[in-house]
This record gives C-alpha cells, sequence and structure tokens, in this order.
C-alpha cells in the first residue's frame, strides 16, 4: 500500500486503461490503419467495460453527501415540480 492506496484495488487504472483503449479504436477506426485490431478491440470492448465498471461500483467509495430519508435525489428541483410523481 502506497500513500493509503491499494494499486490492487485502484479504480484509476481500469478508467485510464479503458480510455486509452477507446481512443486508440477511435483512432484506428478512423484511419483504418488495422481492421484486425481494431475488430479484435470492438470484441473486447464490452469485457473491458463491465470490467471497469465492476472496480468502479466495488473498489470506489462516495464521498458526496448523503440524503435523508425524506430528501428528493436531485439537488436542483424539488420533487414536486417535476410533475411526475
Amino acid at each position: 500500500m502506497k500513500d493509503g492506496i491499494n494499486m490492487k484495488r485502484s479504480v484509476s487504472f481500469p478508467v485510464t486503461l479503458v480510455t486509452i483503449l477507446l481512443i486508440v479504436y477511435v483512432v484506428l477506426l478512423v484511419t483504418g490503419w488495422s481492421p484486425v485490431l481494431t475488430g479484435t478491440l470492438f470484441v473486447l470492448s464490452p469485457f473491458l467495460v463491465i470490467w471497469m465498471v465492476y472496480r468502479v461500483i466495488r473498489y470506489d467509495t462516495y464521498h458526496g453527501k448523503e440524503l435523508n430519508d425524506d430528501e428528493w435525489g436531485y439537488a436542483d428541483k424539488k420533487k414536486e415540480d417535476l410533475n411526475m410523481f
């Protein structure tokens, strides 16, 4: 553990990796440079995104304000103003 961050459970690595692979995929798609690599990234992308989402949900912590029982989930709107309930 370095500086209080466990690198095995860090969420910055999956997010950074998947973002870089997305950028590489788009560049390859636009340039048409390597159809095989583009196809491989396309096939792997759902698994990489699921892995990234799992890591964020499982290991990241929420630092925001917790809602009370009578509070609505939107900070800028009242529940009555939405005209849906």
